[in-house]
This record gives structure tokens, sequence and C-alpha cells, in this order.
């Protein structure tokens, strides 16, 4: 069995997710998600609404217990709204923490959250796009992309009024995006999560055109060879990535595909995708810490997918 780095090695336990989310925001679709991972597989949920202080904490003496009281108060409502959100995307009592709802406060959302995440033991934190993203599209505001650059947790990333699959997750999909001989661990996460949940598995690769732009002629035609090349190598990425994949679970139903359009978005959109498509994207950093680190190619990827999306943090070896 291949090293795998996933939330747990038991296929019986349960996935904790801390889902961010502000009662204040525009949005419920980190909820959403939550629901709908609820209807895939068993998780527990906890939700962390932070609030940012303005002020600097040397100013927080002079309030006192003032400050301490409001705080208590802000969390008890918190909490009300919380619940009443969850009952209102369907997610069941059942897949409640004990603890349904934290709130905090501090200069950085980003550094709240992690430290959220870390107190609750989360396997995944859910973030929702910005509300200035357009319909089935997902845009990081500040805190996410903060975190897209430095969480430890599995990230999970929805865009704005996704269109969801009743029946929760019904297929994983899997992207290569580089070279990167770490990014087997992402699509061994993938392939891993497909045969818990006893679902398909579909491996991805682009071949974007139109990447460069010119007017001369013969550059036009390096332009035009090298994404033919850039296809043809992807194609066998694919045949080796299916083959790594049956090698470990032969009883995976496994399929490959390749988008090939202009730019990331015509590649992006060349692909059919379904309401119960989940998306996994590796991620590997700069140092040996394991950490989200997303690159300019998955970053621009992420902006022209319409659905739920996993970043898998990795471990350089």
């Amino acid at each position: 069995m291949p090293n795998i780095e996933t939330y747990s090695q038991d296929p019986n336990d349960t996935l904790r997710v801390l889902v961010a989310w502000r009662p204040d925001g525009r949005g419920s679709e980190s909820l959403e998600f939550a629901a709908w991972l609820g209807r895939t597989t068993q998780i527990q949920v906890r939700v962390a609404t932070t609030f940012l202080r303005p002020w600097p904490a040397t100013s927080l003496g002079k309030l006192g217990g003032k400050y301490r009281k409001w705080i208590e108060r802000e969390a008890a409502a918190c909490e009300t709204k919380v619940r009443k959100a969850l009952k209102s995307v369907g997610l069941p009592e059942e897949c409640w923490d004990e603890q349904i709802s934290v709130f905090s406060d501090g200069p950085s959302e980003a550094v709240l959250l992690t430290q959220a995440a870390n107190d609750f033991n989360a396997d995944l934190m859910l973030l929702g796009s910005s509300s200035t993203a357009p319909k089935g599209r997902f845009l990081a505001g500040s805190t996410a992309d903060t975190l897209l650059h430095s969480s430890p947790q599995l990230l999970g990333l929805v865009p704005r009024s996704p269109k969801l699959s009743k029946r929760g997750v019904t297929r994983i999909n899997f992207a290569h995006l580089g070279e990167n001989p770490e990014e087997n661990s992402s699509l061994f996460f993938a392939a891993d999560l497909a045969s818990r949940w006893d679902i398909p598995l579909r491996i991805l690769a682009f071949s974007p055109g139109g990447l460069t732009s010119s007017t001369a002629s013969d550059q036009l035609d390096l332009s035009t060879h090298l994404t033919v090349e850039w296809r043809e190598h992807s194609l066998a990425m694919l045949d080796r990535s299916r083959d790594a994949v049956m090698d470990h679970w032969p009883e995976l139903s496994v399929e490959t595909d390749i988008g090939s359009g202009s730019g990331w978005a015509g590649a992006v959109d060349a692909l059919k995708w379904k309401k119960g498509d989940l998306l996994c994207l590796g991620s590997t950093p700069p140092g040996p810490i394991e950490r989200v680190f997303l690159g300019s190619t998955a970053t621009e990827v992420l902006s022209h997918v319409q659905v739920p999306v996993i970043v898998h943090p990795v471990r350089k070896h």
C-alpha cells in the first residue's frame, strides 16, 4: 500500500470538519458543503466564527470585564444562528459536535481559524468563496488566500452558489497540474477517498491552448507544436496514473480525461462536470513542513472550477 496522507487509516473513522462561517456574511456555501459531505460519509462538524479586533491588544485591559461579557453575549448569539443555519442546510444533528459553535477574536482571521482547527483536531477546514465571485465560481478572499499558502489542514473550497447533488459526492476527481513527484501522494489520497466512499475516480489533465501570444507565423507554429506535445505528454501521464491506482485499488472504477481548450478557462470548461463531483488538487510547499501551498497554475485552475475542491497538503520527503 502506498504512503497515503489522509485523515485516518481507519475507513470507519469520522471525518472531523471545521466550517468557517460568519452569521453576518452573505452566503452559507461552506455550511452547504458540510451538509453535502454529510450525505456522503460520517462526519463531525464544528463551526468557527471570528471577530477581527480593530484595536491593539493593549487596549483590552482598559475594557476589562465589559469586553469579556460582550464576547460571551456574541458567542451565545452566534451559536443560536449557527444551529439555525445548520438546520436550514439540512445537516442532521447527529453530525454536530457537542461544541457546535466557537467564537474567537484576534487580529488575524487565518490564525484564528488555524487555531480553531487545531483545537478541534480537524481533518478538513471548509471555506466559502468571496461574495464578489460570479455565481458558480470560487474567488479567494484575503483569509482564504493566506490559508492557501499556509494551512496545515486539508482545505475544502466551495464556489459561490454551488449546485450540489442531493445524493452527496458521487465522483472524486483528481487533477494533474505539474511534474512534482510528490503529486502521486495527492493522487493516492484521492483514490483512497473514492475507495472509502465507494464512488468512481476520474483522473484529469489539462491541455490549455493559446497561452502564448504572437503574430509571427513561425512562433505560432511553435506554440501549436508545444500544445500538441503537452497533450501527448498528458495522455501518457494519465495512463501511468491509472495503472498506479489500479495496482493498489483494483476494485476501484477509474477513468481518465483531458480538458483541451483556449487557456485554462477553456480547458476546464471542456470537461463535463456533474453536481456530485468533488475535485482534489495537490499542493507542494517549498519547505519540509506539511502545509498547503497553492502554486500559480493551481490558483489559475481554481478560479475556473465550478465544483467543490479539496486541496491536499503534501509533505516533502
